[in-house]
């Protein structure tokens, strides 16, 4: 997207100028809070007279103290005014050195998180798409490991406020935040990054992204996104936070940037990615690996250490803790579709492939690479579970044009037909105690979640709702299932639409939402829990315009 950047005015007066003759005179207020107020020098004046000037102006400031909004506050550059949001002990400031183009922004605050802020903000009102960008530099070491230097988006100046953020945290998290609905519980993801030397906040839409900088380097996406609806105006600008409500932290804020809209250019959109992990008890997310390449389908090793994903018809390797991804040898299969695993003990993988034929066909192959073992015979056959006893493969076949659940031996063999209802079946995944197989189907009108014993009887419907829901994935400790979701009129399994990834208690109950994000097709396709069920990986994709 292009943008008109504007950048902090360069004409407007400093609030306080730090090296300045004229010094800021320190006022006891009420309770034991300290302000900050400029008082000038007496020149030439009676002592008395003096005496008189210098206490009108700290009454005054009793009446103004800092952290509130005045309307003398004009000298911000691009920004409006400033003031405390929430309940903030030790009263927040800030100064502004049109010269360097800088903020020196102090602020107290318990914290920017769960349901409610507290923390300095420095802000103008705006409206439409619009991205803030900045350098951010903490003053002082040490302090609490949670404070947040922000640049923020937010509805309006409450504590409880929807909002969305770019937050550096004191031990160099950056991550992006944000709160849906007023009292809302606060969500993040966190980025792979550690303490980036500058970051970017970007609203396009009602999609919310943030792009990062280290040293040396361009701006460049941190991957992953939210949507999150804003009401015209909104409030943006920068803020921080202390983490503690009886300290008062600062962060200098410099090359501050606001960019606006101008008319798209043509052209076609690009695709980046994202694979990410969700915890499913804070429902947080944080970014592995993100990519201008199309993936899809990660798969989390057995012994926890690495991913695996599909990348142009070739199976990749990554690291747990990112990097940059190699390829496993497959030999001769070199059009890998979306349907791969790993068996039980992790030692063999799955795919699925239309090298020799043209049309889908699994195969195995150690994990180490080497020359796949054709496994069915028929296709096109699809692969999405391996039984925990490491003998039996489930698929989604289609036969005569019918999508149905089959099975087949892991060392070849006969296929069963497990699913005989007309209409799409898709997606069969066990439970881990192998009693079961978790499957989608459309049988009822819309796509929804069933399941059935492993021998195909017992079919019964699991989930019976408004949306379309794919790829049910039990939990290795059997506790959970976790799939895709779309909106009710998408048909299919497309790319490129907003989805959730929900949870539901494998026992049935209430259905939770893990995240929303834009994906699809090659979001989920596949088994992709932590082997200790705390956590699920998937991948998130963005369309960029040209």
């Amino acid at each position: 997207m292009n943008r008109r950047l504007v950048a902090a005015s360069r004409q407007s007066a400093a609030i306080r100028w730090r090296n300045s003759p004229r010094r800021s005179a320190e006022t006891l207020l009420r309770g034991g809070a300290w302000s900050q107020c400029a008082v000038a020098k007496p020149w030439k004046l009676s002592p008395n007279f003096a005496a008189q000037i210098s206490a009108i102006a700290s009454g005054f400031c009793l009446l103004f103290p800092p952290g509130t909004t005045r309307a003398a506050d004009t000298a911000l550059g691009p920004f409006e005014s400033h003031r405390d949001v929430g309940n903030v002990l030790r009263p927040g400031s800030v100064e502004y050195d049109p010269a360097r183009q800088t903020y020196l922004i102090g602020g107290g605050g318990e914290n920017m998180w769960s349901t409610n802020d507290a923390f300095h903000f420095v802000w103008k009102k705006m409206s439409g798409n619009v991205a803030l960008a900045a350098d951010i530099r903490w003053i002082a070491t040490g302090g609490n490991a949670h404070r947040k230097a922000c640049l923020l988006i937010r509805q309006n100046l409450e504590p409880d406020s929807p909002y969305a953020d770019a937050a550096v945290h004191g031990d160099g998290l950056a991550s992006l935040q944000y709160r849906e609905a007023p009292g809302a519980p606060t969500r993040e993801i966190q980025s792979n990054v550690s303490a980036p030397r500058r970051i970017r906040i970007e609203k396009e839409g009602d999609t919310v992204f943030m792009s990062i900088a280290r040293d040396g380097e361009p701006l460049h996406a941190a991957g992953g996104s939210f949507k999150i609806k804003f009401q015209e105006p909104f409030y943006v600008g920068l803020g921080v936070c202390a983490h503690d409500n009886n300290a008062l932290e600062k962060a200098v804020f410099s090359n501050v940037e606001i960019a606006t809209d101008k008319p798209k250019s043509g052209g076609k959109p690009t695709l980046e990615s994202t694979l990410e992990t969700v915890a499913i008890a804070s429902k947080d997310r944080r970014v592995v690996y993100h990519t201008r390449d199309h993936i899809e389908a990660p798969n989390w090793s057995r012994d926890g250490n690495y991913f695996l994903f599909n990348r142009a018809g070739r199976i990749c390797k990554l690291p747990v803790t990112g990097g940059e991804p190699e390829l496993i040898d497959t030999g001769f299969a070199r059009r890998c579709n979306n349907d791969h695993g790993l068996s039980l003990d992790g030692m063999q993988l799955a795919i699925s492939d239309q090298s020799q034929e043209r049309k889908s066909l699994i195969y195995i192959l150690p994990i180490k690479g080497g020359t796949p073992r054709r496994v069915t015979r028929l296709g096109p056959s699809y692969w999405h579970g391996w039984s925990p006893d490491g003998k039996t493969l489930a698929f989604c076949g289609e036969r005569n044009g019918e999508f149905d659940i089959y099975t087949s031996p892991v060392e070849g063999g006969d296929e069963k037909r497990l699913t005989t209802t007309p209409g799409l079946d898709d997606g069969p995944d066990y439970s881990p105690d192998g009693q079961y197989i978790y499957f989608n189907s459309e049988r009822t009108g819309t796509m929804q979640i069933w399941r059935m014993k492993s021998d195909g009887s017992q079919q019964e419907q699991i989930t019976s709702d408004d949306y379309n829901n794919w790829f049910p994935h039990p939990s290795p400790d059997g506790k959970w299932i976790v799939f895709l979701s779309y909106e009710k009129e998408v048909k299919e399994h497309p790319e490129n639409k907003d989805v959730m990834l929900r949870l539901m208690p494998a026992g049935r109950g209430e259905i939770q939402v893990l995240a929303k994000l834009f994906g699809g097709q090659g979001t989920i396709n596949v088994p992709s829990w932590s082997p200790d069920s705390r956590k699920v990986a998937f991948v998130s994709y963005r369309l960029v315009s040209p």
